[in-house]
């Protein structure tokens, strides 16, 4: 890590995250940081502990001990709607869209707004209007340009344009931090750039991103910071600037280890 970084404080951080399976420890003593306008690329081979760790970050999973801070204080998350509700949105590689829906109506999936008065409150009419006005706002402030029509059902758009959907849906709601799980994982190349120019434009609007992923060219193109994850902890920090795509590789599958795991 840089002395620029020691300057900063984290606006998420994971201390020593344990959490096990049976006999078999997923996370042995795992570490994370996150700045404020940030992408942080979190690597590592299968069975390293990536998902564990997010899972217990995001919410999806409890760790066993350890303990996590957002903006300087203790987060205890028993489930996915405790970290949404703290500001931590998450994409997982699964998308979790409604195919028959329209984006809009995909954009409020589960935080549906009800008309105002009695329509609302006495006929639970939804305001389908206002969700469709702020969804294309949404679209559009992330510059989304590959999305004309809010109403189109999510079935018929591409896996890219899918992608897109689901990080603008985490644009809008996670007010803290995003996570993105594999978000380029079976898309083409022009469609692997429109998530990772969406990835730029969420730093760019100050929002740090976490980034999970297997595409190594896809991480060091925009993540200011690369956190090495092998055999349930962290054991290495790097950028892009400091390391090459091969070194990384090495110090993911233990060929060559590091003293900068803090």
């Amino acid at each position: 890590m840089s002395s620029g970084d020691d300057q900063r404080v984290p606006i998420l951080t994971a201390r020593g995250l344990v959490k096990r399976f049976g006999r078999v420890a997923a996370l042995v003593g795992s570490d994370l940081e996150l700045y404020p306008g940030e992408v942080l690329g979190v690597i590592g081979d299968n069975g390293a502990g990536k998902s564990s760790l997010i899972k217990c970050i995001s919410g999806a999973m409890v760790p066993d001990e350890g303990e996590i801070e957002l903006e300087g204080r203790p987060v205890h998350f028993k489930r996915p709607h405790d970290a949404r509700a703290a500001g931590i949105e998450t994409v997982y590689q699964t998308l979790a869209v409604a195919p028959a829906l329209d984006i809009a109506s995909n954009m409020f999936l589960g935080r549906e707004r009800r008309r105002s008065g009695p329509l609302g409150n006495l006929l639970r009419m939804l305001d389908k209007s206002g969700m469709r006005r702020d969804a294309r706002l949404t679209i559009q402030d992330l510059g989304i340009g590959t999305v004309q029509d809010i109403t189109q059902a999510v079935e018929t758009l591409s896996g890219g344009q899918r992608q897109a959907v689901a990080v603008a849906r985490a644009a809008a709601f996670g007010s803290k931090v995003v996570i993105l799980d594999e978000p380029t994982a079976a898309l083409g190349v022009k469609e692997s750039g429109l998530v990772l120019q969406l990835i730029r434009d969420l730093r760019a609007r100050g929002l740090p991103v976490i980034l999970i992923s297997h595409n190594m060219p896809h991480v060091f193109e925009v993540a200011d910071r690369i956190h090495i994850q092998r055999l349930g902890r962290r054991v290495a920090v790097v950028t892009p600037q400091s390391h090459t795509m091969a070194e990384a590789v090495a110090i993911m599958t233990g060929a060559v280890t590091v003293d900068n795991a803090a």
